[in-house]
């Protein structure tokens, strides 16, 4: 699984004809976040995938583009491995073979992973999710970005809804051994990238393009804050990056109020 040939170049079409991110996120070209899946694994080895509510699940990372399509995943780790973990170790691994962002790209993430080169998170302490932002719009410049920037990252987690729904075996997959249920991950996030291009008018789809955060609990996760020391390589240049869209945004706003 892997993005098709020159993905990277240029302007996402889903973002250049919305004007809620042209031209200020014209250089993002996905998003990441990663899910749990329900698991079955031999009692002796269940005590890391087991959660905070006791079920157990594996813990899958994956990266997806905005025609809600996966360009990557990484199955199979316990769910008690921090976000933070899991991608650094697919970053630092080169026979993971994760696509990096061109020079000049990045993919939005959530506060849970660190603020380096090629990967944009929202502002710490102001509302993170666009959830939160459904009664009370946006109080200053920061939670103006945040908002924008939730909304954006969210086709991840339509995209997860899509596949979980679509894939009811993810659900129980009692029966088959742990290294049959990593590729029944995989498996089925190729189907659902298969159906995305070819079943045009598929009805998890449809509905998913008509509601925004389809798929999802409506619960909000709050995400565990990245220490500063995780601040990798290039933190800097995406705090430049960051605030230069958030003042995009503001003199967008302010136009439309003249």
């Amino acid at each position: 699984m892997k993005p098709s040939e020159n993905e990277f170049n240029g302007v996402a079409p889903e973002i250049m004809r919305d004007n809620r991110y042209m031209p200020h996120f014209k250089d993002c070209i996905g998003a990441i976040d990663g899910v749990h899946i329900p698991t079955s694994i031999a009692p002796e080895k269940q005590i890391p995938y087991i959660g905070r509510k006791g079920i157990r699940t594996q813990n899958v990372m994956a990266a997806c583009n905005f025609d809600m399509q996966f360009i990557y995943v990484c199955a199979g780790w316990e769910e008690s491995a921090h976000d933070t973990r899991v991608f650094l170790s697919v970053l630092r691994d080169p026979v993971m073979n994760f696509p990096k962002p061109p020079p000049g790209k990045y993919y939005v993430v959530d506060s849970g992973y660190p603020q380096m080169n090629g990967f944009l998170g929202p502002y710490k302490g102001p509302r993170q999710h666009f959830q939160q932002y459904r009664r009370q719009e946006p109080r200053n410049e920061k939670e103006i970005f945040n908002q924008a920037h939730s909304s954006l990252r969210s086709v991840i987690e339509c995209t997860f809804g899509v596949w979980k729904k679509k894939w009811k075996i993810l659900r129980d997959m009692q029966g088959y051994s742990f290294d049959k249920q990593v590729k029944i991950v995989i498996a089925t996030m190729t189907l659902h990238n298969y159906i995305r291009r070819h079943a045009h008018g598929d009805r998890h789809f449809v509905r998913s393009e008509e509601r925004e955060g389809y798929g999802s609990s409506g619960e909000i996760e709050m995400d565990d804050d990245v220490e500063e020391e995780y601040h990798g390589h290039g933190a800097q240049e995406m705090e430049t990056i960051r605030n230069s869209i958030t003042q995009s945004l503001m003199n967008a706003r302010n136009n439309v109020n003249i």
